[in-house]
């Protein structure tokens, strides 16, 4: 039998993170551990209503107390608003109107957490002092908060001026073709479905601090991002400054998830700060901050509908989601629905297709892009349809997938929304996935279950999404003077890898360790530009530069190389730090080219991709539920996955389990709830329950790989792939347990706490 050989370097090696040692003993640096000369400190005074006229009354006296240096207020902010950079047209082709997010409020605030002022003091217990002392005068207004109360005819408006609470109508596909297909429908099966509000909850808590040199008239703002070049942009567009006035730089990053891709009010004013004031201003969130503040995820509300022939394919789909967008349009925020409904169609063979999607305001915190972005939203709202229509046809969970199945033959595949998935084998995915999870073995377990007084359930999810979206990210390679390397490249880490994955391709190119390259991104002043990290799209965008830049700087290094050894390139090899003619002794250190060659020998390269990547996979879950308690327990998960090309299989399953676990936390944990006030009730995590280690499986992985023909490495993406293929799948499995068990016909949806499961089994008797 022939035995692979796992390679020391290059694509495929499983090498360990190279991140990790500074991380785990302390030495990583980030955001909070910069505390530069002379620092001050801001706090955010926030509205404590969530709708409500305000004025301020004693900003003058707040601005004498003792270590007060500065309170801005909306009065010195007016016309600063917080842009929103996504604007699909609407259903009938035109644009919509956005409002204005002021960086302060003036006079009115729409959510509990709208910033009203800054207060600026030598050190943050003085700052908080003077934010406690500050006097707002709270008229209270109507509130809205719910999707369904704020699109009721007599609802309050957030924002009066548009006459409406829907910020925004999209459409995708056909509506008279799919009207068609369900004509001739043999039967319709609908489903009505929530996916849960949810707040992102990293590690590394927002934070930033600003400088400001008044003889270079330029910024510097250390912050963490998922992408300073973008993030200084925006920063710029709000402040009137030219690009090259800011200098943003990120540190180690404690987990981004979407969330800290955007631009929030704090960077602006901290830097307004630190320019009035001569001196560094500095900005910690809590978490407090973190669950009032920090732009929220997921919130949709949708309806579906399936046609099916008589032999049970599919003849066409409708959706509707309602989409919660807050308060105000966010960043991305009205995009991510956008995204989401082109995945409307999942990997089935779906002729006729219609989404249509609401954009909702309402005065709760905005929402924006979380981990998976509207592709989780699109996965278990089909897959959860799907499993409905194998149930209620009888065909059952596994051949009404199978049947319906984009077969490898049809592909490449344009989807009715327009989505062109180039490879994969789906129905092989599936078929290996149940083999590990032994479904067929699921009959005798669950009678073992009942024996025991207990239910128990089994679950798939087979998914598809759009990752890696077109673009490209340059990459800069320099060989330095000892004979190291150093790669300048725009994407951002927050705990991915990308420093491993990047160095292991170029020291097999160059024959070196991966501790001999220096990987250096969150610097907009040394990295010329980039696209920063989301969408998956770090290494199947960055990857392909990374190595065209090394391809090209080795070919520079050996004709370097060749004609100090007299050698033809063609015969040389580069390994160990060395450049060597082949079969002989006759070498050259690589540190020797790069003191001889005059200059810094560099190679920039920037690969264009013009498709998406669109990895997929199938996740099957098994779950156990105590009838008295109402508590789920996951026995067993199962998660064959198609990346296309596997770069790194430690850092893949690294990945896969994070995505699978907030999948999982959402799926039984998560809720973020308003009361009819406006108030966030679950503000801390004594109050919003994420999973815990102990709740968590283990959890099978493996790959099925079909490379990508779209990415110029063959691969798909991976980082958000675990999210979007788990909550359906662990769903899915409860609703069997529960419809086995107890007689449960309702639709029990997100989040699947011990409460509301007993409930719906109380409910059955």
């Amino acid at each position: 039998m022939n035995q692979m050989v796992t390679p020391k370097f290059g694509v495929g090696a499983p090498l360990r993170r190279k991140e990790d040692e500074p991380l785990i003993t302390g030495k990583g640096i980030y955001t909070g551990d910069y505390m530069p000369e002379g620092c001050l400190h801001g706090v955010v005074v926030r509205s404590a209503m969530a709708h409500a006229r305000i004025s301020l009354g004693n900003v003058d006296e707040i601005r004498e107390m003792d270590g007060v240096r500065l309170v801005l207020t909306g009065a010195e902010l007016e016309g600063r608003t917080m842009p929103c950079r996504a604007r699909p047209k609407q259903i009938d082709g035109s644009n919509f109107a956005a409002p204005d997010q002021p960086v302060l409020c003036s006079d009115e605030v729409r959510y509990v957490g709208d910033a009203i002022a800054f207060i600026v003091a030598d050190d943050v217990n003085a700052a908080r002092n003077a934010a406690e002392m500050l006097e707002i005068d709270y008229e209270p207004l109507d509130v809205v908060v719910g999707i369904e109360q704020a699109l009721a005819p007599d609802a309050v408006k957030v924002w009066p001026e548009f006459g409406t609470n829907v910020a925004f109508t999209y459409g995708q596909g056909d509506q008279s073709k799919t009207d068609a297909a369900f004509e001739k429908a043999d039967k319709v099966v609908s489903i009505d479905v929530v996916n849960n509000r949810i707040v992102a909850n990293y590690m590394e808590l927002r934070g930033c601090v600003a400088e400001f040199d008044a003889a270079s008239d330029r910024f510097k703002l250390t912050v963490g991002t998922q992408g300073g070049h973008g993030l200084r942009d925006i920063i710029c567009s709000i402040l009137d400054l030219e690009a090259d006035k800011l200098q943003v730089i990120t540190p180690e990053v404690g987990g981004g998830f979407g969330t800290k891709m955007f631009c929030y009010r704090e960077y602006p004013l901290s830097m307004v700060a630190a320019r009035e004031l001569g001196r560094p201003v500095r900005w910690t969130g809590e978490r407090m901050d973190h669950f009032v503040t920090d732009a929220h995820g997921r919130d949709n509300v949708t309806h579906a509908e399936l046609a099916l022939d008589a032999d049970c394919r599919i003849l066409g789909l409708k959706v509707h989601v309602k989409a919660a967008m807050g308060a105000y349009l966010h960043q991305f925020g009205p995009f991510i629905p956008f995204v989401g409904t082109s995945m409307t169609s999942g990997l089935y063979d779906i002729p006729a297709v219609f989404a249509k999607v609401e954009g909702v305001y309402m005065h709760t915190v905005p929402t924006d892009a979380f981990r998976g972005a509207g592709r989780p939203e699109a996965a278990y709202l089909i897959e959860r349809l799907i499993e409905k229509a194998g149930e209620e046809t009888g065909v059952g969970s596994v051949e009404i997938r199978k049947r319906n199945f984009i077969k490898p033959e049809q592909l490449p595949y344009t989807t009715q929304t327009g989505r062109m998935y180039d490879t994969g084998d789906f129905s092989g995915h599936l078929q290996k996935a149940l083999e590990v999870a032994d479904w067929d073995g699921f009959k005798a377990r669950q009678d073992d279950s009942a024996k025991h007084g207990k239910y128990r359930g089994i679950g798939i999810c087979s998914y598809i999404e759009a990752c890696a979206f077109p673009g490209s990210e340059e990459a800069t390679l320099e060989l330095n003077d000892k004979g190291t390397l150093t790669l300048l490249i725009g994407t951002q880490t927050n705990g991915q890898g990308h420093a491993t994955a990047y160095s292991q391709v170029i020291a097999e190119q160059f024959g070196i360790s991966i501790e001999d390259i220096d990987v250096i991104q969150g610097d907009t002043d040394r990295v010329r530009k980039g696209g920063g990290t989301g969408g998956s799209r770090s290494i199947p965008i960055g990857l392909p530069s990374v190595r065209d830049a090394g391809i090209a700087l080795v070919k520079k290094v050996k004709e370097l190389a060749a004609d100090r050894l007299e050698a033809g390139i063609e015969d040389l090899e580069l390994d160990g730090g060395m450049v060597r003619v082949v079969g002989t002794d006759q070498q050259v250190t690589l540190a020797e080219i790069a003191a001889g060659a005059g200059e810094t020998l560099t190679a920039r390269e920037e690969v264009n991709q013009t498709e998406a990547t669109y990895p997929n996979g199938t996740h099957v879950c098994e779950v156990e539920i105590d009838p008295d308690t109402g508590d789920v327990a996951i026995v067993n998960y199962v998660i064959v996955d198609d990346f296309g090309v596997t770069v790194n299989p430690l850092l893949l399953a690294g990945q896969v389990h994070g995505g699978a676990a907030s999948a999982l936390s959402q799926a039984l944990c998560e809720q973020t709830i308003y009361d009819e006030d406006g108030q966030l009730l679950t503000a801390s995590l004594l109050d919003y329950r994420m999973i815990r280690a102990a709740d968590l499986p283990d959890i099978h992985f493996e790959t099925r790989n079909v490379p990508s023909t779209t990415n110029a490495m063959g691969i798909k993406g991976a980082g958000e792939a675990g999210t979007i293929g788990g909550c359906a799948s662990v769903m899915n499995a409860v609703q069997k347990a529960l419809k086995d068990g107890a007689g449960v016909s309702e639709l029990i949806d997100m989040p699947a706490t011990p409460l509301r499961v007993w409930e719906a089994i109380q409910a059955a008797k």
